[in-house]
């Protein structure tokens, strides 16, 4: 049997059409006619020997063999990309600061800044775990060359809006450990320290739907939130990005609704150099 050696354009194609659930929008972000996208898809789909699509309402899903071509897909374009910023970037040097939140700690260290460093060697980068505030402070501070925040209405000159994330009502996976609100025991919540953008949401929104609340555990680090409410002190509002799984989302009719939440990219300078510039767009992939 012929091997089937496949062409890393087309696949690009495929697997950016099912990220944006659109072929039409990834003829546009790829700058291709709709025409030839469709006669890329089908050339994908005679390689493979059978269906890669099939219709779902108004759009197009993966079939089974879809599926399991995708997720080869992305394989093949993270180690396409990787070696093609390795290539590139294999004289690269220098030190970059880099912040973010506690939410991204474990995904953009592990992944993001695991794949820089194996694709520039050369390249130190000093990692910085904290709040919003501090974030910010660092930044305009000119201690930061990057760094991710929520967005609470403070800008920096250089930032860009990324993404915007659901909030939402979080409690013990255990429904015995959740607990309950009554006139006579307001709604334990935990949460950050103030200041704290998720902390000023909740009780925003608990006092718009007139449901009483009380601080039940209030903490300065992630890591503390989740243990409090995996133990049953109370619910919180977070997204989902990091979320234990000893924790899950409460769906309560009762609770109020909640807000998205933005996510902003600072750079200390307008054209940064080559190797923050590249660590600036390996993020913007993975979050965007």
């Amino acid at each position: 049997m012929n091997k089937i050696t496949f062409d890393l354009d087309v696949m690009r194609t495929f697997v950016t059409g099912i990220e944006l659930g659109s072929f039409a929008k990834a003829a546009d972000r790829l700058g291709r006619s709709t025409s030839a996208v469709s006669a890329q898809i089908k050339k994908l789909e005679e390689q493979v020997g059978s269906p890669i699509l099939r219709k779902a309402g108004r759009g197009m899903l993966p079939t089974a063999a879809g599926e399991t071509l995708l997720a080869y897909g992305r394989r093949l374009l993270e180690l396409n990309d990787e070696a093609a910023a390795a290539v590139r970037g294999v004289d690269l040097e220098g030190w970059i600061r880099l912040g973010m939140p506690e939410d991204f700690g474990e995904r953009i260290l592990t992944d993001v800044l695991g794949r820089f460093a194996r694709a520039h060697p050369k390249i130190r980068i000093e990692a910085k775990i904290a709040r919003n505030t501090s974030l910010l402070d660092l930044m305009t501070s000119g201690q930061l060359d990057l760094a991710l925040t929520w967005d609470g209405g403070v800008t920096t000159p250089h930032s860009e809006h990324l993404r915007s994330y659901p909030m939402h009502w979080i409690g013990a996976a255990d429904p015995l450990l959740q607990p309950t609100n009554t006139p006579e025991d307001p709604l334990p919540l935990v949460a950050f320290e103030a200041p704290c953008l998720m902390r000023s949401c909740a009780t925003a929104a608990l006092d718009r739907a007139h449901i009483p609340w009380r601080l039940a555990f209030s903490s300065p680090s992630l890591s503390g939130i989740w243990s409090a409410v995996a133990a049953g002190l109370g619910i919180t509002v977070r997204t989902e990005i990091g979320l234990p799984a000893n924790l899950r989302i409460i769906d309560n009719p009762a609770l109020p609704d909640l807000p998205m939440l933005g996510l902003s990219l600072h750079r200390m300078e307008a054209e940064p150099d080559a190797a923050i510039q590249r660590l600036r767009e390996i993020i913007v992939e993975a979050l965007v």
